[in-house]
């Protein structure tokens, strides 16, 4: 017993240790904490240096991660919002699988790789892209709500819903017969789902109530993971992903009281054994195959890579997503998926494939993993390259006596209101094309203009403006236009509008005539009113003020003289003493 259990240890702390490791290394190349526990599998694993063994047991464990990813993320929507999505789910997402797995099956066929049983199955594996991959990465950036995260989560929903036909089919492919007809199957999926959605809308939400009146959070953290098991093996018993059966245990608590006590508790768990769903990957990758038929392996990922991104960008475009959308959802679903190893596993047993078919086409899927990075970052500089570039936007126009506001975003909309129902004359300059147009849409004139250029404020009249505001997001542009400026009209109006502190003091020394830090103002605003809620009265409120200004001032200050940890003192100094009824 002591051997075995200093085993379970040793692995343990090798798995903790290597992801420990290459998670910081890969994210500080931001490369992403995926890549890092892909590379940390394969160097620990028996094709590496061989740390961590049974690595079928560490994937059927690790599939728990990928159970409550699925969870996290249905805790994210609702069943309105899932049904809002249904043309894209089985619209796009059925096109997908369609197409996809047609097309890579006709190839198998005609290379004369594996029969047409065996090669459909092989096609519809491989057009699954991988959910726990594909849904970390947009996660990881926030664009998980973004037009084109909605699409691609859509495209990975039904995939999890095609896993089950696909699993059903192996046994009749091979020959070996289905232990249930496909309607009792059917019926049977349908009677579980149905249950579950049943039981959860009008249970789940009174069982939390009752555990949570108990006090105890870690009774609460168990009957969510229980709740999450529970769902997921009913789902399992019908014949569908467990996987599936997660998500929609979190869709049906999207609109609970309890969403978010729920996602805290859970998120550790998850983070972890995702974690290891990734090493187990990892561990996978067979090195020997892949150097013995490097150029077949190596090509069939990149084949297998443009195939997908092709049919996909295709796909969406004829059903009207925009080519960006269309772009980034093409590179970031253009690997292979997680499900793919369950079904060559399965293939295997049913001797449809061959373990050394099923061991290159599982370093293939692999290899497409890691290649996913890559190909997002590509999708983005194209999309960047192919940006609007301004074409037939009008450049601005010299005038007298007005102010010229460069840099039309969140800041420079709000001045140039202000100043326009003051009766002011402005003009609008901004680089960003998409700005421009979308301005036009609510009565604005901005021209096309890099308002760090001093030929493009000379056009717009600077010789003769009362005020020039700079209100560019980029700190160095700013900074740009008030050094042309200055040389060249020394007592025009500038004021200068600073991303942050830290931009504040490079400013100071350019001598601009005003700067105002971007958030400054909005924060001291939330103070205000803050204390005005817990009781202060105004002119208590309008004291602190005064002397925060006065300390923040004085520790700007020696931050330019001393650099940027001078001051520190400053930042926690009590106000003086001012009578309050608080």
């Amino acid at each position: 017993m002591a051997a075995t259990e200093s085993d379970f240890l040793i692995q343990s702390a090798t798995y903790l240790g290597a992801a420990a490791v290459a998670v910081p290394v890969f994210n500080r190349l931001k490369l992403g904490s995926i890549l890092g526990f892909l590379a940390a599998g394969v160097a620990v694993g028996p094709f590496g240096l061989d740390l961590l063994h049974q690595p079928e047991g560490v994937f059927h464990v690790a599939e728990l991660g990928v159970v409550l990813f699925l969870f996290v993320i249905g805790l994210e929507l609702s069943l309105s919002r899932l049904w809002s999505m249904r043309k894209q789910i089985f619209g796009l997402g059925a096109a997908q699988m369609a197409v996809t797995g047609a097309v890579i099956a006709a190839i198998f066929v005609m290379v004369g790789v594996m029969p047409a049983p065996a090669a459909a199955i092989a096609g519809f594996s491989l057009a699954f892209s991988s959910t726990a991959f594909a849904l970390q990465w947009m996660k990881d950036r926030g664009e998980l709500n973004t037009p084109y995260g909605t699409q691609s989560f859509s495209v990975l929903l039904f995939q999890d819903i095609a896993v089950i036909p696909l699993l059903a089919a192996v046994p009749i492919v091979a020959g070996i017969g289905a232990e249930e007809s496909g309607t009792v199957a059917a019926a049977k999926a349908v009677g579980v789902v149905a249950l579950v959605i049943l039981v959860g809308k009008f249970g789940l939400d009174r069982i939390f109530r009752m555990v949570a009146s108990s006090g105890s959070r870690e009774a609460f953290a168990a009957t969510a993971l229980f709740i999450v098991a529970l769902v997921s093996l009913a789902v399992a018993w019908a014949g569908l992903s467990m996987a599936l059966g997660a998500f929609l245990a979190g869709a049906l608590l999207a609109e609970s009281s309890f969403k978010h006590q729920i996602e805290t508790d859970i998120e550790p768990f998850r983070g972890l054994l995702l974690g290891l769903f990734f090493i187990s990957i990892g561990m996978r990758l067979d090195l020997g195959v892949i150097m013995r038929n490097w150029a077949l392996v190596i090509g069939s990922a990149a084949g297998l890579l443009a195939l997908k991104s092709i049919i996909l960008y295709g796909l969406s475009r004829a059903m009207g997503a925009g080519r960006d959308v269309a772009v980034k959802s093409a590179a970031t679903l253009s690997q292979g998926g997680e499900f793919s190893f369950v079904v060559f596993t399965l293939g295997i047993s049913a001797a449809l494939f061959t373990d050394a078919q099923a061991s290159l086409m599982a370093a293939i899927v692999t290899l497409s993993m890691m290649a996913t990075p890559a190909m997002y970052f590509a999708a983005n500089r194209m999309i960047r390259e192919q940006t609007d570039n301004g074409e037939g936007l009008a450049g601005p126009e010299a005038r007298r006596d007005h102010a010229i506001i460069a840099g039309f975003g969140r800041v420079g909309q709000i001045v140039s209101q202000v100043l326009q129902n003051s009766g002011v004359d402005i003009i609008a300059i901004d680089r960003n094309p998409a700005h421009i147009r979308n301005a036009e849409r609510f009565g604005f004139k901005v021209y096309y203009g890099d308002g760090s250029r001093l030929d493009i404020l000379l056009a717009a009249g600077a010789a003769d403006a009362k005020a020039i505001i700079l209100c560019m997001d980029d700190p160095k542009a700013v900074n740009a236009a008030v050094i042309a400026l200055r040389e060249r009209f020394p007592n025009a109006t500038i004021i200068a509008c600073a991303h942050d502190r830290m931009h504040e003091i490079e400013l100071r020394k350019l001598e601009p005539d005003v700067i105002v830090r971007e958030t400054l103002e909005s924060s001291i605003l939330l103070a205000r009113e803050a204390l005005s809620r817990m009781g202060f009265e105004n002119h208590v409120i309008e004291d602190y003020t005064q002397q925060f200004r006065a300390l923040d001032r004085e520790r700007l200050l020696a931050q330019i003289d001393a650099g940027p940890e001078a001051g520190k003192h400053f930042i926690h100094r009590p106000f003086k003493d001012t009578k309050t009824s608080a």
